[in-house]
């Protein structure tokens, strides 16, 4: 049987998210389209066409023990980013950083690992992660502040 095309697996079709609920890209403190727009010029040759960046929705609690900085669904054209990185003590770089990492895997093809299971975070994604100039310095950021994002 011939692989799809595509990246991933829809499960369920469905209207697209960004129908579903309001979404803004315009935060108080940051604008993640600005942030998107820069990056696509600058390191992805403003090959990204068509994407919706926006904060996703404020949760009631904050989680316990991982937090998930951001998201894409590539078959929308949709990336979110949490919305408690719109905050003044948040760099821009290391916000920037975070949106980079998402833009990465509209561009950096999956892999099936030896289990059969899709593998998004290859060492070809991880090559290209590290280019970023605020590579080292984010991550660390992420490690000591990671408790701030958490109840």
């Amino acid at each position: 049987m011939p692989k799809s095309k595509t990246k991933r697996k829809i499960s369920a079709q469905s209207f697209p998210i960004q129908q579903q609920l309001p979404f803004s890209h315009e935060g108080r403190f940051f604008d993640l389209r600005e942030i998107f727009d820069r990056l696509n010029a600058r390191f992805f040759n403003n090959s990204l066409k068509g994407y919706t960046i926006c904060w996703g929705r404020r949760r009631r609690q904050r989680p316990l023990r991982y937090f998930v900085f951001g998201t894409i669904r590539e078959e929308e054209k949709l990336i979110r980013i949490h919305p408690l990185l719109d905050e003044p003590f948040v760099p821009l770089w290391f916000l920037e950083y975070v949106v980079y990492h998402e833009m990465l895997h509209a561009v950096v093809p999956e892999e099936e690992g030896p289990n059969g299971r899709r593998k998004i975070h290859t060492e070809a994604f991880y090559k290209r992660e590290r280019q970023f100039p605020s590579y080292a310095r984010a991550r660390k950021w992420e490690e000591a502040n990671l408790e701030r994002f958490l109840r």
